[in-house]
């Protein structure tokens, strides 16, 4: 299967580039470009799909959030920020950002966290947890057998200069423990109110 994986370097890649013809890139794509590959596969991707490259070919994108919580930019700082579900999510890409349909979706378990758990620890556990549930599916998803599971409930959204703004004040970046988020939150529900999302489709 020819693949196109869109996003930095990652363990995904690697897993990827050992089993399938791959060409990764980090730049926006074109229609013409994308009509040339099975399958466009987004992780860490900086760039809006657009619909003319959604017509040409199939997408998924793996998001490090609990979906439909914290669709958008900055998932891991604002599932501490308010307070909502951490985990990781597959889903097929549509013409909304992180709205698609759900292939698989995975629950984070927090526990024992202290000054040590920061920011950027537990952006590292979503990422191992994101390529488990990834190599998990992918014989599934290249084979067309995954679901498409439609997503329920509001949810949550946030722009990237949302998450500028927070991480301005964060007094050690990334490194910034989760305690002190707790110690500082502020409620930041989105227009119309939090919903409860839905039971995963599948662990």
């Amino acid at each position: 299967m020819r693949v196109l994986f869109l996003g930095p370097s990652s363990p995904t890649l690697e897993y990827l580039q050992a089993n399938e013809e791959v060409d990764p890139t980090e730049q926006p794509i074109t229609p013409q470009q994308a009509s040339s590959y099975d399958m466009l596969v987004s992780h860490g991707y900086r760039h809006i799909i657009k619909p003319d490259v959604l017509s040409v070919a199939r997408a998924v994108n793996l998001h490090i959030s609990y979906l439909p919580w914290n669709r958008g930019a900055d998932p891991n700082l604002w599932s501490w920020i308010d307070d909502t579900p951490k985990g990781v999510s597959i889903h097929w890409i549509d013409e909304g950002i992180d709205t698609g349909p759900l292939i698989a979706q995975r629950r984070a378990a927090f526990e024992n966290i202290d000054a040590r758990t920061s920011l950027a620890l537990t952006y590292e556990v979503l990422q191992l947890l994101m390529v488990e549930l990834f190599i998990e599916w992918w014989p599934r998803i290249r084979s067309s057998e995954a679901p498409a599971i439609p997503q329920e409930g509001r949810g949550s959204f946030h722009l990237s200069r949302e998450g500028a703004e927070i991480r301005a004040t964060l007094p050690n970046g990334w490194d910034t423990p989760v305690q002190t988020i707790w110690a500082s939150k502020r409620s930041l529900p989105p227009a119309g109110g939090l919903m409860l999302p839905p039971e995963p489709p599948c662990t």
